[in-house]
């Protein structure tokens, strides 16, 4: 038998990663290929592991740390998700804002994981706003950025390691941004190839499922990288996942719900300044589900997956990757829920909430020296 198909998508937080993760399962499915997803996040409760698992795929999460600091527990989810039929083919999405993928997942997995994998080439997602403004120089220097110099730093690595990245959203660009983004990627990445892609159209992506069929020896870019700079950069990030029970009188929109909730909190940041790196929430009942986020300080709220149900009690998990002190997010996020509860006559139970800041990356393994590759 073939190796399973081992491919990881990166990017920063709000490139659009779950999105493309899920046309890709689509795609390997249709296929006939038995495809297993793992995801990632710095808690438990992410909203990308509800939204892939409503959608009907299998779907195992690493959760309380990044895939490179919890390396063994990345193995044992995949091993979890091939006990009942060895998948032809895992697709990871990492913590967005997480890099050094190459020495500390990609390489250990070659070459200290006991059992095979076919790893394909690592494609690095970015959001054309976030990369102009970047790659551009102009992060940190608008207010609306959401970008500090240390987080710019993060992303620029996130690119500087991939074999190959993705232009993401091509269908709100114009000609002139995308091909001034892609001259911009060539200045400071030489050579590397570009795929220009809308996940949510399906524009481009028949060019990412052929990057993908490649087969070679990849993760060869293992990068200097600045541990004190990147720690900093994530700390920077107040980082919150909630569970809530909502229970109403009478039927209400849950679309409704899910946009009020984005919207309350998208002002209630900016009244206090604080840079918004992802909100994410998806509601959920009895089969029916829907989602909506905010991706920047500077972009509106986007129902992005709608439920078009009314629903008397709904399960709602809210996402929040803001750069402020996490005890600050909890509150602004307890009043911002129970407020648009409350406009569509529904009560807000707050079943499970951890607000953190990040620590200190530390991988488990790190593999930086030549390698026989």
């Amino acid at each position: 038998m073939a190796d399973p198909r081992f491919i990881m998508v990166g990017g920063f937080l709000g490139a659009g990663k779950t999105t493309t993760v899920a046309r890709l399962a689509r795609h390997f499915m249709s296929q006939g290929s038995k495809v297993a997803i793992v995801t990632n996040d710095q808690a438990a409760d992410l909203v990308d592991t509800h939204s892939l698992r409503s959608q009907g795929f299998d779907v195992g999460e690493v959760a309380g740390a990044c895939f490179c600091c919890n390396f063994n527990e990345l193995t044992a989810t995949v091993e979890r998700l091939s006990a009942d039929e060895r998948p032809d083919v895992v697709l990871a999405e990492p913590v967005g804002s997480c890099t050094d993928l190459v020495a500390t997942v990609i390489r250990p997995l070659t070459h200290i994981y006991g059992q095979p994998f076919d790893v394909r080439p690592y494609g690095v997602l970015i959001k054309p706003s976030h990369g102009l403004k970047i790659l551009g120089g102009s992060a940190g220097q608008d207010a609306r950025s959401g970008f500090s110099p240390k987080a710019a730093y993060i992303f620029e690595k996130q690119i500087e390691e991939a074999d190959f990245v993705i232009i993401n959203r091509i269908d709100e660009l114009t000609p002139d941004q995308i091909a001034r983004l892609c001259a911009l990627l060539e200045e400071k990445f030489p050579g590397r190839p570009i795929v220009r892609m809308s996940a949510r159209t399906g524009d481009g992506f028949s060019t990412l499922v052929e990057f993908l069929g490649q087969q070679g020896e990849f993760g060869r870019r293992v990068m200097e990288l600045d541990y004190d700079v990147y720690a900093e950069g994530e700390a920077e990030l107040g980082w919150l996942n909630s569970n809530i029970r909502v229970t109403g009188t009478n039927e209400f929109a849950l679309d409704t719900l899910l946009t009020d909730v984005i919207r309350r909190l998208k002002q209630s940041l900016g009244e206090v300044n604080a840079e918004t790196a992802h909100l994410k929430t998806i509601g959920l009942w009895e089969g029916f589900y829907g989602v909506a986020n905010l991706v920047s300080s500077f972009t509106e709220p986007e129902l992005s997956l709608p439920s078009h149900c009314q629903v008397k009690q709904a399960q709602l998990v809210v996402n929040a990757r803001v750069a402020i002190d996490p005890a600050v997010l909890e509150s602004l996020v307890r009043k911002d829920v129970d407020a648009a509860c409350a406009a569509v006559g529904a009560r807000a139970e707050f079943l499970a909430l951890q607000s953190l800041r990040p620590g200190r990356p530390v991988p488990t393994h790190r593999i930086v020296e030549p390698v026989g590759m």
